[in-house]
């Protein structure tokens, strides 16, 4: 699945990175008055952003690679071993730089993306099920924090659609 292509990822990116460096950008801009020393902390988040593109370009060359599966409990979703093997690298360079750097945040996030490799989520927690057929993508949602989507191919879309809703007959649905 390309990430920067699917208007579901690119959606929660938005959320995750775009809502917090506008509110910092912002503030930045605002705090500073008129200030050249503002231009340059902008022009470090542009670069952050940038470089963290970069990054994701060459080490995942742009693409999530998932695999999913759906049985009689619910459905599992987890990282293809080949971009498997290379988040865990990445992973764990973040939690070993982190702790010999003394910083506590970057070890906390390369933990935290350890253990998000794989999520489930069992037909019982489904609360809400959105279809959207033109992107092939199902969004399975539990609990508060639980989601899950599954990204299928213009040829296992319908077959996928049916069997979801098939086990989520209690569910409120929308997309369709």
């Amino acid at each position: 699945m390309p990430i920067f292509k699917n208007a579901l990822i690119l959606k929660q990116l938005g959320i995750a990175i775009g809502i917090p460096f506008g509110i910092v950008a912002l503030l930045l801009g605002l705090a500073s008055g008129r200030s050249v020393y503002a231009l340059y902390g902008l022009g470090l988040l542009a670069a952050l952003l940038f470089f963290t593109w970069l990054f994701i370009m060459v080490v995942y060359r742009g693409k999530y690679d998932a695999e999913f599966q759906l049985d009689a409990q619910g459905a599992v979703c987890r990282t293809r071993l080949r971009q498997a093997k290379a988040s865990r690298i990445v992973n764990a360079l973040a939690v070993i730089l982190g702790l010999l750097y003394g910083r506590p945040t970057v070890a906390g996030a390369g933990m935290l993306a350890t253990s998000r490799q794989e999520a489930a989520i069992t037909w019982s927690r489904i609360t809400r099920v959105k279809c959207r057929p033109k992107e092939h993508t199902i969004l399975l949602r539990g609990g508060w924090m639980e989601q899950l989507a599954l990204f299928c191919t213009e040829e296992n879309y319908a077959t996928v659609e049916q069997e979801v809703l098939a086990r989520t007959a209690h569910c409120e649905r929308n997309g369709r």
